[in-house]
């Protein structure tokens, strides 16, 4: 695909009158440098946890979930402690 037809394609995407199928997605987010998970953020936390995410080891993908695991049970367990 020429630059100019690129462009215009990128524009109608943006405006979102046509929306982009997977595997163009996918070549958005690798040309970007970003997951394809990016494009389905909510908020921008998000979108730079997936970013961030995507740059570790598997082992540390591992570390990182098991982390936010014990947030999730320390946050549970403030919560039901209030509760009481």
């Amino acid at each position: 695909m020429d630059e100019s037809s690129a462009s215009a394609r990128m524009n109608q995407y943006e405006k979102g009158k046509h929306t982009p199928d997977i595997s163009t997605l996918k070549a958005i987010a690798d040309e970007l440098g970003v997951p394809l998970s990016y494009f389905f953020c909510e908020d921008e936390i998000s979108a730079e946890l997936v970013v961030n995410l995507n740059k570790l080891s598997q082992t540390d993908k591992q570390k990182v979930l098991d982390m936010t695991a014990q947030l999730i049970d320390e946050s549970s367990d403030d919560s039901s402690s209030k509760a009481c």
